[in-house]
């Protein structure tokens, strides 16, 4: 393994914090079993090792995943063979309603200054596509130039195994920013033949891992909460219902295949409760 190679690869993608940890867990790989020509085998045998050790290591798998896509890039591998792992440990599906933004917040995620001029244009269609439209990593990275349509003015979001496909509504803002880089930072920065919308710094098709990215490196606005494209997407439609939007139409809007999912995003009159608690029982 090239160290800084890859620690190179890691800082062009990730948090310095981020970086920190997968160096760290991928040392520990490779001091305890682990090398460059490992099976999908010789990986879950790790991952068993990790179980037996750690309470939790999903940040473990993320770093290995991120460690084999290195090499695949580098050509040391054609596979990844970490890709394929889910793991299947109970996961809390509360919403954590205190904890998400409010739309000033999230505006405030579109105020930045570029480092590369060139990716001024393509980093607000990006952030404005989670704040606005609130899309997940993988529709934005799975997007294509066909699925803008400047002319009405909408962007088609292609159904997935887990969400329903839609067509949703660009703000004037996003359509001025999406002609500037079509017309000329997207043709600039591409140096492979894809029809992706959004294409990386590298010049290749976006992965995901550089919209997770970006988001992070505004993290410094809310030091002590959560801030990642799934939190940004929970903001969005727990913003519409305490709006007052139908349940049915932040369904549709959001791409969920039931209700039940969208349900879970309901303030259930929490403001309103605790105005009454106030009023009646006024503290202090």
């Amino acid at each position: 393994m090239e160290d800084q190679g890859y620690k190179q690869y890691l800082i062009e993608r990730y948090s310095a914090s981020t970086v920190k940890s997968y160096l760290f867990a991928v040392h520990r790989y490779l001091e305890k079993s682990g090398h460059e020509g490992a099976s999908y085998l010789e990986l879950m045998d790790y991952i068993g090792w990790l179980r037996r050790e750690k309470e939790s290591i999903r940040l473990d798998l993320h770093a290995l995943k991120s460690y084999y896509r290195y090499l695949v890039q580098i050509g040391a591998r054609a596979d990844n063979p970490a890709q394929s792992i889910r793991l299947r440990d109970q996961q809390r599906k509360d919403v954590q309603l205190q904890d998400l933004f409010s739309p000033e917040e999230l505006d405030r995620l579109l105020e930045r200054v570029e480092r590369y001029p060139i990716l001024k244009h393509r980093n607000k269609i990006i952030i404005s596509l989670l704040i606005y439209q609130g899309l997940q990593t993988g529709e934005i990275r799975r997007l294509s130039i066909d699925d803008v349509d400047l002319e009405a003015g909408t962007i088609e979001i292609r159904a997935s195994r887990t969400s329903n496909g839609r067509s949703l509504k660009l703000q004037a803002n996003q359509v001025y920013w999406l002609i500037q880089y079509l017309e000329k930072n997207r043709n600039e920065l591409l140096k492979t033949d894809t029809n992706q919308l959004i294409i990386s710094k590298l010049g290749k098709a976006e992965n995901g891992e550089g919209i997770s990215y970006l988001v992070s490196t505004k993290q410094h606005l809310f030091p002590s909460r959560k801030l990642n494209p799934k939190t940004i997407r929970q903001s969005v439609i727990a913003n519409l219902l305490k709006a007052g939007k139908d349940l049915r139409v932040v369904q549709v809007f959001a791409g969920h295949k039931y209700s039940s999912s969208t349900e879970r995003y309901r303030q259930d009159n929490v403001d309103e409760l605790k105005n009454e608690v106030l009023k009646y029982h006024p503290l202090g």
